[in-house]
């Protein structure tokens, strides 16, 4: 009984710690925005795309990056629920961070639960409005809802932002065009 005391002291700051607020990024989103859509080749996009995700995946605290680094490596090994687990946990610990639901929405699209995915990637968006791969994951998402229109107007937003997205194959309606 004398040590169950010690322990609950212990893990008391744990429990009770706050997700710090994400770093701000914003004028590096915008630098690298406007270098994609002046990108002359696709290893050129690539390279820029990558430094995107490296901003997106920086969690605001190393209880944040766990848990995000856990869900994806769960997710990867085709563990969809345990990923939606870790990472619902990560949303609730930092409701600010936008990849959190952008990882729970993946992994719900895997899981085919394509209502779970469409309101993450709305989280998503809420949060960083050009997050090109929540913008093209929810064009994929309506698609495989059957909503064209919708999906169309996801996938031309995110090929705005990068015209080299490979998702720009799936666009069917001519730029420019009212969908």
């Amino acid at each position: 009984m004398k040590w169950i005391l010690p322990l609950c002291v212990i893990a008391a700051p744990a429990a009770a710690q706050s997700c710090p607020p994400a770093a701000d990024y914003s004028a590096d989103y915008a630098q690298i925005e406007a270098e994609l859509k002046q990108a002359g080749d696709p290893a050129t996009a690539q390279m820029l795309n990558g430094q995107l995700w490296d901003l997106w995946l920086d969690a605001p605290d190393t209880i944040a990056q766990e848990m995000l680094d856990d869900g994806m490596s769960r997710r990867a090994s085709f563990d969809f629920l345990g990923a939606r687990r870790v990472l619902s946990r990560l949303v609730e610990y930092c409701p600010d961070y936008a990849e959190g639901y952008n990882q729970r929405a993946f992994a719900s699209f895997l899981a085919r639960d394509f209502e779970a995915a469409l309101a993450d990637l709305d989280a998503t968006l809420a949060i960083l409005p050009n997050h090109i791969g929540a913008l093209s994951g929810k064009g994929l998402t309506l698609l495989e809802m059957g909503r064209q229109a919708e999906a169309q107007a996801a996938l031309r937003a995110a090929v705005d932002l990068n015209p080299w997205l490979n998702e720009r194959a799936l666009l069917t309606e001519p730029a420019g065009t009212d969908l």
